[in-house]
């Protein structure tokens, strides 16, 4: 019996979910640009209340640890640190690409390819089959005609993410990619890798752990 509190922060979504055995009790997001630290412990605050437990409840921490926004992913993994090392919880952390593609139905013949805009015409990507098992990344990948053109070959791809909507302009007429555009990781989605984690006993070290950024950060630039 596992109550896991679920943090994404990696993109424009500010998301904040509280489960038990992989039921979502209580939810909270916003996608309004990255208003992520004033949001996110009121988020925290107001699923677990409207839950009806209290912080001390918790089992774990489940947080996204990328790829993805270099502030926004600090500020959910600070958080997350912060809550692990005030509750002396177990933290788990999860890709944010995986967590995209757990939300992302797929035919047999297809491939799930989650997208995080990286900037110009580039995206974080992964590859996953149906059952969401990876198969290539995650990657920064140009997104130009040859776009994983070694699975178009024998699959047709599931592209979805605010990076899939530089896709649109070059494959909006072929039919060996399917665009799934406006689409962002979820706290729910997240917290279903996260109960099949702690069930696993996958923990982090809580002093270790880093953001998954895939480019190097520079930092004073805005993101």
């Amino acid at each position: 019996m596992a109550l896991i509190l679920s943090l994404e922060t990696a993109t424009t979504n500010c998301s904040v979910a509280l489960s038990k055995d992989g039921k979502i009790l209580s939810t909270r997001s916003i996608n309004n640009g990255f208003s992520h630290s004033e949001k996110i412990n009121i988020f925290i605050e107001q699923v677990i209340q409207e839950a009806g437990v209290v912080l001390k409840d918790l089992d774990a921490i489940a947080v996204s640890v990328g790829p993805g926004s270099y502030t926004g992913l600090r500020i959910g993994l600070s958080t997350a640190k912060g809550l692990c090392f005030g509750l002396d919880l177990p933290l788990i952390a999860v890709s944010t690409l995986e967590a995209m593609a757990v939300g992302i139905k797929a035919l047999p013949n297809e491939l799930i390819v989650p997208m995080i805009d990286a900037r110009r015409m580039e995206a974080y990507c992964a590859v996953y089959d149906e059952h969401n098992k990876i198969i290539s990344g995650p990657e920064p990948i140009v997104i130009d005609e040859k776009f994983y053109e070694r699975f178009r070959k024998d699959f047709h791809l599931v592209v979805a993410g605010d990076g899939a909507d530089k896709c649109i302009s070059l494959f909006q007429n072929d039919n060996t990619i399917r665009i799934v555009p406006h689409y962002f990781p979820t706290a729910e989605n997240l917290s279903i890798i996260a109960h099949q984690k702690f069930s696993e006993k996958d923990f982090e070290n809580v002093s270790l752990i880093e953001p998954v950024y895939l480019k190097e950060y520079v930092s004073g630039k805005k993101i």
